[in-house]
C-alpha cells in the first residue's frame, strides 16, 4: 500500500481518502463515478500513473482488485485508459489480473451458463492480457479454471492459442457469410 506521503504527492490530503485509497474502493464496489471523478482532473499520463500504481495492503494492483471484485464497468474504465498496464504481476502470489478473474468466476460459479461472469475474462483479453503468463505457483490462468467450467476453459484456450499464432485465429463462431471464390461463378 502506498504511503501516506506518497498518497498526498499524488493528490491526496490529511481530510480524507488519498487518490490510491479513493480508486481501490471504487475497483471493490464497482463504483464509476468515484473513478470519473478521479480521472476527471488529471492528465492521461497521470491517470495511467496512478493506476499502474495503486496497490492495496496485500500487493494487489488496482486492475487485480476489480478483477477479483467482480467489478465489470470499472475494469472496463480501468482498460480503456491510455498506458494502463493489462498484466501486472500481484507482489504476493504473482498472479496477473487475468488470474484473479478466473478465481473471481470459479468463486461465483454455479454450473450453469455463465456468460455474464465470463465477461470479466472477455475485457481482459480484449485489452491485451496474456494467458500464457504464469503465477508463483507457476500456473496459468487455464490452470486454474474449474474443470467443470468448460465455456471459461474454452475461452481461455482460445485466447491462448490466438496469443501463440500471433492474434491471427479465426473465431469458428463468427459466421461471415458464403466462403470460395469468386472466379467459381459463371
Amino acid at each position: 500500500m502506498a504511503t501516506r506521503a506518497q498518497d498526498k504527492a499524488e493528490g491526496g490530503d490529511d481530510q480524507g481518502a488519498s487518490p490510491v485509497e479513493q480508486l481501490i474502493g471504487a475497483c471493490r464496489r464497482d463504483n464509476t463515478s468515484v473513478v470519473t471523478e478521479l480521472f476527471s482532473s488529471r492528465t492521461p499520463d497521470e491517470i495511467a500513473e496512478l493506476v499502474n500504481s495503486a496497490r492495496d495492503g496485500l500487493g494487489n494492483y488496482s486492475l487485480h482488485v476489480a478483477a477479483l471484485s467482480g467489478s465489470y464497468d470499472v475494469l472496463e474504465e480501468l482498460l480503456d485508459q491510455e498506458g494502463v498496464e493489462v498484466d501486472p504481476v500481484a507482489v504476493r502470489d504473482g498472479d496477473t489480473p487475468l488470474h484473479k478473474a478466473v478465481r473471481y468466476i470459479n468463486q461465483e460459479w454455479s454450473g450453469e451458463a455463465n456468460h455474464g461472469i465470463l465477461a470479466l475474462v472477455e475485457i481482459l483479453i480484449e485489452a491485451g492480457a496474456d494467458p500464457r503468463v504464469r503465477n508463483k505457483a507457476k500456473l496459468k490462468p487455464m490452470e486454474l479454471a474449474d474443470p467443470r467450467n468448460s465455456d471459461l476453459r474454452v475461452m481461455l484456450q482460445k485466447a491462448e492459442y490466438s496469443q501463440m499464432a500471433g492474434n491471427d485465429v479465426v473465431d469458428e463462431d463468427e459466421d461471415e457469410g458464403p466462403t470460395g471464390s469468386a472466379s467459381d461463378s459463371d
